[in-house]
């Protein structure tokens, strides 16, 4: 006899934070693989991106790992001008969305 939905799920209750965490974690990995494709469709290298925004070939690895956390806003900034887009900063409370830069 087949289980129904209710009765899975409360013999498998879901932890909606750990969905969360790993949500999160996989929208960072996908933006980073992004980032990563945009570089390499502006015929650069990390090393030549490096050279290009004054930041070291390590730090381009770590931005495109998804690791942007720890990376300076100017940095992120020169990151996408140099493949050829712009930063948009926006502060979201709700609904509302302003953008601040």
């Amino acid at each position: 006899m087949a289980m129904e939905l209710a009765e899975f799920l409360a013999d498998h209750p879901v932890d909606r934070t750990k969905v969360a965490a790993h949500k999160e974690r996989m929208l960072s990995q996908v933006r980073a693989y992004r980032l990563r494709e945009l570089r390499r469709d502006a015929g650069l290298t990390q090393v030549q991106l490096a050279e290009r925004i004054g930041v070291s070939q390590r730090q381009v690895s770590k931005i495109e790992r998804g690791d942007v956390e720890n990376a300076r806003v100017a940095t992120i900034r020169r990151y996408l001008e140099a493949v050829g887009g712009d930063l948009a900063i926006e502060f979201v409370i709700g609904d509302t969305r302003v953008q601040v830069a």
